[in-house]
């Protein structure tokens, strides 16, 4: 038997466009004399769908999308997810589905039966969860069909949801001779290797193979790594998929044995590295947050010389090329002459347009209208804010009259703390790093000059120079922060790992500087509610797997 696995880039509600990729996968199986081909979760409608799936136009057109496909069907069989009605009387109206379809018809269907409710996931809200655990048989072999959370069970990066329901080894117990899973499981910066370990084990521990199929692509913040596998069921990867690229791959599951790879060239794909694969996520999730809204593909940002947005320039360039990238230095009286230079020089280097307009003449402007209110008040973080909402202003002025998109280059560290203004450095339609933490701006942006293009892009003065946000004189960010490799780590213990001040001092870090990290990450909740939206590489990034309370009164001291 002739298997195909297939990642596809599909895009969340373009249920036309999608269905016509998966009818092109189905033509090109049977062209090439596949028996079966396998696409990942929700491919019809795009993951995730939210509350598109309270329409009921767009669960119609789903439908009738899925009716055209499984007609579509012929000696090739197509294993592929999608959404499903609940015709039952009670329950939730829909079902997170995958048919399989042979001839013309529908050989049968499964239900997702764990449905996550934590961080970015919500699939209880919309789906009823499969309630019967049972087997698919088709073509004399009895396969154990699961979807995405179906297979993670209780080993996910955090456990937030212990299961008493184990699907796969109740589908091996009822006599499974494979689990297949179809999945949308987004990238996060440690998955491929965990998840890759998590299926080996699974493979070992239950005796048989496991086909693996997930999605490809970005939807707005969430990313989609692909590395779709074959795993035998001694646990070794038989087949890799690439990661962050459509790809696929067929193989040989003969009558007795071990599925057997049939692909030219390299059948396991390697996995990239740390900071490649932090870089390959933004520059994928740029490149299609930009295509799949439709947007003109061009894009402006603030050019400041520092690292955050070089690297945001790099990401930039290299996602929608350097002929639809815009920047712009706007320096000011307490700009240093480096920055400037710094900036013109990274713009050379990538080849991208940039305009040099100074912000003195608007900022005294508006110290001067302000005057009467302002009187003899001392310089304070006012007048700094007012450089960066003058340079938020400029920014949005060109994004409306080009139409180039605003690229926000604020870092996790930076969003988390507050060390940012709200209606300035905050602006942007996509806030590409807000999930990079500062230490890891560092570490991607060296690896870009050094692996990733073998030479100087990013300015070496950009890099090691001590960061500042040049809005008073000789301001260093260590006049308001610890220094980034302490913050980080106390951030990262607070927000991704949760715990509280006793314990992050316990790792190392003096408690009373943990203490006012946490009241900085605590009072700027309200901040980052109206920050834009940013590309998720974490297990806990800003954004809607983060639900905190603005006003609130609970601190973890």
């Amino acid at each position: 038997m002739r298997i195909r696995i297939q990642q596809i880039n599909v895009i969340v509600g373009d249920v036309k466009g999608n269905s016509a990729l998966v009818l092109q996968a189905l033509r090109d199986a049977g062209n090439d004399r596949v028996d079966l081909l396998i696409l990942p979760e929700l491919v019809t409608c795009g993951y995730p769908p939210m509350d598109l799936l309270e329409r009921k136009a767009f669960v119609h057109a789903v439908q009738m999308e899925n009716e055209k496909i499984v007609r579509a069907t012929g000696r090739t069989a197509l294993l592929f997810g999608t959404i499903r009605k609940n015709d039952g009387s009670t329950g939730r109206p829909l079902f997170n589905a995958a048919i399989l379809a042979q001839n013309g018809s529908i050989v049968d269907t499964v239900n997702k039966t764990l449905l996550p409710t934590y961080d970015v996931f919500d699939e209880f809200r919309y789906f009823e969860p499969n309630r019967e655990m049972r087997l698919m048989e088709w073509a004399g072999r009895k396969w154990g069909v699961t979807i995405c959370e179906d297979i993670w069970n209780n080993q996910n990066e955090y456990n937030y949801h212990t299961y008493n329901l184990d699907p796969a080894y109740e589908l091996r117990d009822l006599g499974a001779e494979v689990i297949v899973n179809i999945s949308a499981s987004p990238f996060t910066k440690r998955k491929p290797e965990m998840r890759e370990d998590m299926l080996k084990r699974h493979a070992r521990q239950l005796g048989i193979p496991l086909f693996y199929a997930n999605q490809v692509g970005a939807n707005t913040e969430l990313i989609f790594d692909g590395i779709s596998s074959v795993i035998s069921s001694e646990g070794e990867v038989l087949v890799r998929l690439a990661t962050f690229e459509e790809d696929v791959a067929d193989f040989e599951w003969p009558e007795s044995g071990e599925p057997k790879p049939q692909v030219s060239g390299e059948c396991i794909k390697p996995i990239p590295g740390v900071e490649e694969r932090i870089f390959r996520a933004l520059v994928h999730g740029l490149r299609d947050y930009v295509e799949k809204s439709g947007m003109t593909g061009k894009v402006v940002m603030g050019l400041s010389g520092g690292v955050d947005s070089a690297l945001t320039a790099v990401i930039a360039r290299e996602a929608v090329g350097s002929d639809n990238v815009l920047g712009v230095t706007m320096p000011s009286r307490f700009s240093s002459e480096g920055s400037i230079s710094d900036s013109k020089k990274l713009s050379r280097s990538l080849g991208i347009q940039m305009y040099e307009l100074p912000i003195n003449t608007i900022y005294e402007s508006f110290l001067d209208v302000l005057a009467p209110v302002f009187g003899e008040t001392e310089f304070d973080a006012t007048e700094e804010n007012l450089q960066s909402r003058s340079r938020g202003a400029i920014l949005m002025a060109i994004s409306n009259k080009l139409g180039h998109m605003l690229l926000n280059t604020g870092n996790k560290s930076e969003l988390a703390v507050g060390y940012c203004t709200l209606y300035g450095d905050m602006a942007g339609g996509l806030s590409i790093l807000s999930d990079v933490y500062k230490t890891e701006v560092f570490a991607i942006s060296r690896w870009v000059n050094d692996s990733y293009y073998g030479k100087e892009i990013i300015p070496w003065n950009t890099i090691e120079k001590p960061p500042s946000a040049e809005l008073r004189p000789d301001q260093k960010d260590t006049d308001s922060l610890p220094e980034y490799d302490i913050l980080d780590g106390i951030l990262k213990a607070y927000i991704e790992d949760q715990l509280p001040a006793g314990m992050i001092s316990e790792l190392g870090f003096d408690i009373d500087q943990v203490r006012d990290v946490i009241r900085m990450v605590d009072r700027n909740e309200y901040k980052r509610r109206q920050s834009a939206p940013g590309l998720r590489v974490s297990s806990k990034a800003f954004g809607s797997g983060r639900r905190l309370p603005i006003v609130q009164r609970w601190t973890e001291m």
